[in-house]
């Protein structure tokens, strides 16, 4: 069995998406200008990934793993029985749903819960296509916008005081904390949600109509949810949540974790994330997919979140390590200047993205060139496999962390 093989992965053409991005890492023409949002590599249900092994044959790589347990490693093949993480590179040009991930034992209890109901996996109202949870660790690969969490006591204070349309909602606030507060708003008719609103989105509208805010602003955000999902009735009450979550900005190279029960959003920017292979995704607004807001407040954390952004540990011509409070995946940067080479030890079935430059990934027998239009890898445990930047090159490097 070969230590490398040359991946293809999923593209995802959801409507939120760039359509420059992801076709520039994988040479694509896209003359249609379709939207290209994620691009998943693992072998998750929905992900159809591809191996290509040395002599030419393709095969689905969830296929080949099940066919092939060994090459997940002892380790992970006792502990999980698959490829426990899917990566992906997300392009996030419209602003993505309010939303949540459940914990591992409340993924296994709803899923069960919808296969007994006789929901099929593929159905629009689905909410849990897999009984696993879904921690996230994204890195950001340009400049990257996001909410995440609650904002501390005082800030969110501070923030229901002075927008005046929102000032009606801190004695709720002040009286029943966090969790009254957002089911409150989140549950309540939608002709309250659109009185409290309107004022503020006429408002908006009338005082930026010269100059938008800046993006460090929630106006600026609310302004383009508002453009993006036009709301000529009906205003969606994912608003609130720009003003009741941290808004915060990544610069290139910098990473945050979303655990099971942050809520969060992706507002604008590319990344590589990585995540435990799942696809739940619990939507509260701000989308055209499937939304449960009843579901969404089964699983959110109503709690103040102090942001945590996290920055690789090492140096160039190392591995360079992000740390994650998960035992379903580890990630690492590969930043290899130049004509310079790394040799790495995989303990189970790793993937390798290369998302700038050109390196050459090598068993000893079998060779991969990473480069843009083929940029991704796999190799399994049993050998040591070199790497050498024919040009200063990025790699990312998804793992399982095993003791």
């Amino acid at each position: 069995m070969p230590g490398v093989c040359r991946l293809k992965g999923t593209i995802k053409h959801y409507d939120w998406g760039g359509n420059e991005f992801i076709p520039a890492l994988l040479k694509i023409d896209n003359a249609d200008n379709l939207p290209f949002a994620e691009y998943w590599l693992g072998a998750h249900v929905n992900d159809h990934c591809t191996i290509v092994l040395p002599d030419g044959r393709i095969e689905l790589l969830k296929e080949f793993l099940d066919f092939n347990t060994e090459l997940l490693g002892s380790t992970v093949k006792n502990k999980f029985g698959h490829l426990p993480y899917l990566l992906k590179v997300l392009d996030v040009h419209k602003m993505l749903s309010i939303q949540v991930h459940p914990s591992k034992a409340a993924a296994e209890k709803e899923f069960a819960r919808e296969n007994e109901t006789g929901i099929a996996l593929d159905a629009d109202n689905r909410c849990y296509k897999d009984d696993n949870h879904k921690p996230e660790l994204m890195v950001a690969l340009s400049d990257f916008w996001l909410l995440h969490g609650f904002k501390p006591t005082e800030e969110l204070i501070d923030t229901l005081q002075n927008v005046s349309e929102l000032q009606s909602l801190l004695p709720i606030f002040k009286k029943l904390g966090y969790e009254g507060l957002y089911h409150f708003v989140m549950t309540m008719p939608q002709e309250e949600v659109n009185r409290i609103l309107k004022p503020l989105l006429d408002n908006l509208r009338n005082t930026y109509k010269d100059e938008l805010p800046k993006k460090s602003e929630e106006d600026y955000w609310v302004l383009k949810a508002a453009n993006q999902f036009s709301f000529a009735t009906n205003i969606d009450r994912g608003i609130f949540s720009i003003y009741f979550f941290n808004l915060i900005h990544l610069k290139v190279g910098e990473a945050i974790f979303q655990p099971a029960g942050v809520p969060h959003a992706y507002l604008e920017g590319q990344n590589v994330e990585i995540m435990a292979s799942s696809d739940n995704v619990l939507r509260g607004g701000l989308t055209t997919k499937h939304i449960n807001v009843n579901e969404l407040l089964k699983h959110v954390k109503c709690e103040p979140t102090y942001v945590k952004i996290i920055s690789a540990e090492g140096t160039v011509n190392t591995e360079q390590f992000f740390p994650a409070e998960t035992k379903d995946f580890q990630l690492s940067l590969l930043d290899i200047s130049a004509k310079n080479e790394l040799l790495i030890k995989p303990t189970s079935a790793e993937i390798l993205l290369l998302t700038e430059g050109k390196a050459k990934i090598s068993d000893g027998t079998n060779e991969v060139l990473l480069v843009p239009g083929s940029p991704a890898a796999i190799i399994f445990p049993g050998y040591t496999i070199k790497i050498v930047a024919d040009e200063t090159s990025m790699i990312f490097r998804a793992s399982v962390p095993v003791d």
